[in-house]
């Protein structure tokens, strides 16, 4: 599961926040970074609200308010945290709430992969959320992609938007 982690968390912040100058490169990096955890066999801790707390605490300490770093960076623990709602992380207990509920972490696997079929059905909508986003933003432009590349930011033109 990479596309429907990234349409997800793009499309909830563009209507939640409403920001156009809002960095979407790290948001993008933080809602498929716990996905990682497919490689040791389970959801870890990546999959615990704890460390997207930790993260976003963090961020929050060692940067200053206002600065266009922290507003970066913070793209980064918000991804993570809608990783987890839109992986219904919090159906593990265990995982969700590491390291309260004990320190071992028992291989039941990724949520997102253990759906099956939902999984594709899930995957196949991300990836078209991803190519609508590509296309409202006009990301096919080199001159706009650069751009995003650069600062993050997606803004739809006129006559893709509608």
């Amino acid at each position: 599961m990479f596309f429907w982690f990234i349409a997800t968390a793009v499309v909830t912040i563009g209507f939640v926040f409403r920001d156009p100058t809002f960095d979407n490169r790290l948001l993008i990096v933080g809602s498929v970074l716990p996905g990682i955890e497919v490689v040791f066999g389970g959801a870890r801790a990546l999959h615990s609200i704890t460390v997207s707390i930790g993260l976003l605490a963090i961020v929050m300490l060692v940067t200053k308010r206002g600065s266009r770093i922290r507003a970066t960076l913070l793209g980064l623990p918000i991804g993570m945290f809608l990783h987890l709602v839109f992986d219904a992380a919090w159906n593990d207990t265990d995982t969700f709430w590491w390291p309260f509920t004990g320190l071992e972490f028992v291989d039941e696997g990724v949520p997102i992969v253990d759906r099956g079929v939902v999984s594709i059905a899930l995957e196949v909508i991300g990836l078209v959320g991803c190519v609508w986003l590509w296309r409202t933003n006009g990301l096919s432009d080199r001159a706009r992609l650069r751009r995003f590349l650069a600062d993050g930011r997606l803004i739809a033109t006129p006559e893709r938007s509608r």
